[in-house]
């Protein structure tokens, strides 16, 4: 029976919004039962909505996972294998561009990490250095007409400032500085672009999950003047070191060591822009005809307090605690919320299920990786019958709905998990079932064909 939370039919063009956090780990969150951190806002759409107890992000590091997110497919087969590597390709078909085509104000906020955008301007890990100049790629060549973003990572507050260090131990470090004080600081090399060669240059001092949401809200309430649904990914850079938050969100832990309020306390001011978000919606009368997708773009950096919970490893692993990310679901006004569900999904889903939602064909037939979820998300589906490929080096794996097969980038060393049985991957049981692991070598030998030769090209 579809779940739905009222009698109307679903709006064929609802608004839709896919927020990504940056380095939250699964257990970063209220709803996934953290009794230490404050997230009311997160806690209550997801209360409202559809809580994913298994999602992934497509890789254990950010830009193959944004690639995945706006294509449906493995960030391999556009060559973004890792973090500050490739660039989004002209060729790649895009939500944002899809959406566009159907009348949508498409806009990206935040961090964006799929290219440089400077040519010129010294600016972040790549951007205005000859040897990266063939990795200039903007949002607005992708499908968004109105853009506000960062090539890579910023300070969580102050963004365009280099904190000062502080240090804990011999490996923890963040970045922190006494912003109550007048204390001299540099510039951090880096710089939000609103537009080709447009470097923002007011409005970017405090939080910078604030910074971001003040451009979102004017993007939504311009669309809604011309009255267009709009489609926006809003990537927070939150809580992506360097983690600098100020005395306000510090003093919500005035009983924890100072990297936990500065992690936890960046994550708060996060939380709040997120429900100034949704009061934003709810003033213009569109929150129950909006969806909202929220996830994290891979698992928590170790360097940090962030946490995976139960799950094995962190950021740049592939077992589950470098890709089982936070993530829910709310659309009000069609799907029942107040449900978890343990039905398997990663970020190449949402393009497959946007389209799904919007009663639309994919215009080619070039391999995507994701697969709509929207039945699962209704309550109609349980079991994942497409499984899910992966590869973040030194490691590839292949899960199904109830096994993780993961060995080396050669294909070789291979483990085998029961997820359903051993979510913590404790219990290598490769020997226990070796005629599984078998077919599930085979289809993973087959698939990394098929990434292999979109990699090459044969896709366009």
């Amino acid at each position: 029976m579809v779940l739905f939370s009222s009698c109307q039919s679903p709006r064929k063009n609802p608004n839709i919004i896919l927020i990504m956090t940056d380095d939250q780990g699964w257990y970063d969150a209220g709803f996934n039962g953290n009794t230490l951190i404050k997230t009311p806002n997160l806690d209550l759409l997801a209360s409202n909505g559809v809580v994913f107890n298994r999602f992934y992000s497509a890789s254990a590091v950010c830009s193959p996972t944004r690639a995945s997110l706006i294509t449906g497919r493995n960030p391999l087969r556009m060559d973004i294998p890792y973090a500050n590597t490739g660039h989004m390709k002209p060729e790649e078909i895009t939500i944002s561009e899809l959406l566009e085509e159907e009348g949508y104000a498409t806009g990206h906020f935040g961090k964006w990490h799929l290219g440089t955008l400077s040519k010129d301007v010294p600016d972040a890990n790549r951007g205005g250095k000859a040897t990266f100049l063939k990795d200039y790629s903007i949002p607005s060549e992708h499908g968004y007409t109105t853009f506000f973003s960062t090539e890579s990572k910023v300070p969580t507050y102050d963004p365009m400032v280099y904190p000062k260090e502080f240090i804990e131990g011999e490996s923890m470090r963040f970045g922190w500085r006494a912003v109550e004080q007048n204390d001299s600081t540099s510039d951090y090399g880096t710089f939000y672009w609103k537009g080709e060669n447009q470097r923002e240059t007011i409005n970017l001092t405090g939080d910078d999950s604030r910074v971001i949401i003040d451009r979102v809200i004017p993007f939504i309430n311009g669309a809604q003047e011309k009255n267009q649904p709009f489609f926006s990914t809003i990537w927070f850079h939150t809580p992506h070191l360097p983690v600098v938050t100020d005395s306000s969100f510090r003093n919500e832990y005035p009983d924890m060591k100072l990297p936990e309020q500065l992690y936890y306390g960046s994550i708060t001011a996060m939380d709040q822009q997120i429900g100034r978000l949704w009061e934003a919606l709810e003033k213009a009368g569109i929150a129950e005809e909006t969806i909202i997708f929220f996830c994290s773009d891979n698992g928590p950096e170790e360097r940090t307090p962030g946490s995976a919970g139960p799950f094995r490893g962190q950021k740049r692993s592939l077992y589950e605690g470098g890709v089982r990310v936070p993530a829910f679901m709310i659309w009000k006004n069609n799907i029942k919320g107040g449900r978890k569900i343990d039905f398997p999904a990663f970020t190449s889903d949402y393009l497959p299920t946007i389209l799904d939602v919007l009663e639309l064909d994919y215009p080619d037939t070039r391999p995507l990786d994701g697969v709509s979820i929207l039945k699962a998300i209704q309550g109609e589906e349980t079991i994942r019958q497409k499984p899910m490929g992966f590869i973040c080096k030194p490691h590839t794996s292949w899960v199904t709905h109830q096994y993780k097969l993961i060995g080396n980038e050669d294909l070789q060393s291979f483990e085998l998990y029961d997820l359903l049985k051993d979510p913590s991957e404790k219990n290598n049981v490769i020997d226990v079932f070796p005629e599984v692991a078998h077919t599930l070598e085979a289809e993973l030998v087959e698939w990394h064909r098929s990434v292999q030769n979109s990699k090459s090209g044969l896709d366009y």
